[in-house]
């Protein structure tokens, strides 16, 4: 049985309103943190839809969307997590604003043993550990959208972490949560964006240069790879503006041409088209629904 109980989430957008899902649909007490009274509101019924959701599909009773609810609180004060065993940051991808989190956290924060983990895509464990005062205690859990279906998690340790912390984080996530893990090391994209940013790219160059439609490209790799999704949808559904940060950090880290963005891409970010959160991207997704 995990240690670790008493939960809290920083930010509730996509990630972290299905991080705090799933911690409450394994029972346990969570506190998810906004920046204001707007954002609480929308993280809020953004897990009730989803809990909501999950009832329509036979994936759960409402009892248990009931259950899971009730254990979940969202705030706007960080102070609110000062007594929690374990806190998952799913602020948005931007390095300054993660270190200054956990720089912040670790002052916040009274638990001795408690545990620092974010839910970083790419950036650097170690640089958000040195940011506290016990980088023995940070570490990366990456874990993939939609996170209340996607069963993995890639657990991302830096040079300075402790091997108990390691251990804990992974009973949590197989014990608790019921995923499976990976394990990667502290370097940009970890395993899984490592494989498949530069096969992103690589279809965005492709539809750049007038190679083929935005449609034929993502058609071509599901019927002819069997792949469930095309890679122009999966940039929509990652959302562009992630992504750029994404491939932005691996660019920094590696230097390698194949992780830098396309204009294309830049000029989408620019002009707000970044996928299904805005309606429209690679694709239209203005009259779809859910």
């Amino acid at each position: 049985m995990s240690d670790l109980s008493r939960v809290g989430v920083v930010g509730c957008g996509l990630m972290g309103a299905g991080i705090a899902e799933v911690c409450a649909r394994g029972g346990l007490d969570v506190v998810v943190h906004e920046v204001s009274p707007g954002a609480a509101e929308a993280g809020r019924a953004r897990i009730t839809a989803s809990l909501d959701r999950g009832v329509r599909r036979g994936k759960l009773s409402g009892a248990e969307r009931d259950a899971a609810l009730d254990l979940v609180r969202v705030t706007t004060h960080l102070t609110e997590l000062a007594d929690r065993d374990l806190v998952v940051e799913a602020a948005t991808e931007d390095e300054k604003v993660k270190v200054e989190l956990f720089a912040e956290l670790d002052r916040i924060v009274t638990r001795e043993d408690a545990l620092l983990a974010t839910n970083t895509s790419s950036l650097p464990i170690m640089k958000l550990g040195t940011a506290t005062t016990r980088p023995q205690q940070v570490i990366g859990v990456h874990f993939f959208n939609p996170v209340p279906v996607l069963e993995l998690v890639e657990i991302v340790p830096s040079l300075l972490m402790a091997p108990r912390t390691q251990s804990r984080a992974e009973g949590f996530i197989t014990g608790i949560l019921g995923k499976k893990v990976i394990r990667a090391q502290d370097r940009a994209g970890f395993v899984v964006n490592a494989l498949l940013v530069p096969y992103l790219l690589s279809a965005i160059r492709m539809l750049e240069s007038g190679h083929a439609s935005a449609g034929d490209i993502d058609t071509g790799m599901v019927l002819g790879c069997a792949h469930p999704m095309g890679p122009l949808s999966l940039a929509d559904l990652i959302g562009l503006d992630t992504f750029t940060a994404i491939a932005e950090a691996m660019y920094a880290d590696f230097k390698d041409p194949q992780h830098a963005p396309p204009p294309l891409l830049l000029r989408m970010v620019e002009a707000g088209l970044l996928g299904r959160k805005s309606g429209r991207g690679f694709h239209d997704y203005s009259e779809k629904g859910d």
